[in-house]
């Protein structure tokens, strides 16, 4: 039996830190909620595995999570979500399961000239259920979405060089294409991205003298999550137990606390865990 419980927690998970961007919409949005987010950088990244590898692999973390406990559990992983949250939701018809997914109805919205770049991994821009949606949209909105798949971005970011000569050199490489062609909004089409929305603007600002907007759908998701605890009846209200944040990894605690500490300030305890996607994830004793 799915826990029910206000009490129980919300499970986080992304393919490493980048969903750390959507952990803090919904620390902001849903300050009385124990969470638990789950960093999965020792199997990063996803952008390059086959749809079958990801897919597997969030069906072990959800396992993982659901045996932690989670009412909820939010994929905050753009990948992810576009490979496996519906055989996640298969497996879990009961739960609130959220996904992300890259901005193209805001970003439609926002946009002046129905010009609209789309950074993203490899495997999100070619997976159907974005294929459908940016066709659906632009059909729609008459939009006209430009690709733009971000080779190794995820991964610099993963590795904390969030500020770096190397960084804008790969924020340029994919920016400034988008930028020639017209584009006067920017989808940031994997949680990692926001990560670097300073740096992201800072090149725009190299090459463009016109306004760029960008979108980011953390807290979109955070709303989501928000409405389906109240629709269950499943929301914790503030209480006498302040809120749990528990981080747990894949590959190194030490790395996952520095980046708790590093983006977001805070300095939760942090787990290490070990296993594949073939035999599930297992928890394994800290460094």
């Amino acid at each position: 039996m799915l826990p029910t419980a206000p009490d129980a927690p919300i499970g986080i998970f992304d393919s490493g830190v980048g969903g750390l961007s959507v952990l803090r919409h919904i620390r902001a949005q849903l300050p009385h909620e124990h969470l638990i987010y789950f960093a999965d950088s020792g199997f990063a990244p996803y952008g390059d595995k086959p749809e079958h590898v990801v897919t597997a692999r969030v069906l072990a973390i959800g396992a993982f999570l659901v045996d932690q406990g989670a009412k909820a559990i939010v994929v905050a992983c753009n990948t992810a979500t576009v490979a496996a949250i519906a055989a996640l939701r298969a497996r879990y018809p009961g739960m609130p399961i959220v996904g992300v997914e890259p901005g193209l109805k805001p970003a439609a919205a926002s946009s002046r000239n129905g010009l609209v770049g789309v950074l993203a991994t490899e495997r999100t821009l070619s997976g159907a259920k974005f294929l459908l949606l940016r066709d659906q949209v632009a059909e729609n909105t008459g939009a006209r979405f430009l690709l733009q798949p971000c080779i190794g971005l995820a991964d610099q970011i993963e590795f904390g060089t969030l500020e770096s000569n190397e960084t804008d050199a790969l924020l340029r490489r994919f920016i400034l294409p988008l930028l020639d062609e017209g584009a006067d909004t920017l989808v940031l089409g994997c949680t990692h991205y926001p990560l670097v929305q300073a740096s992201i603007e800072r090149v725009i600002a190299t090459c463009t003298d016109r306004p760029v907007t960008l979108i980011d759908t953390g807290e979109a998701v955070a709303r989501q999550l928000a409405r389906l605890l109240s629709a269950d009846g499943i929301a914790r209200a503030a209480g006498a137990v302040p809120a749990r944040l528990d981080g747990y990894t894949s590959a190194s605690g030490t790395a996952l606390s520095a980046a708790f500490n590093g983006l977001l300030g805070l300095d939760p305890p942090v787990h290490e865990v070990a296993g594949s996607a073939a035999d599930g994830i297992v928890i394994g004793p800290n460094n």
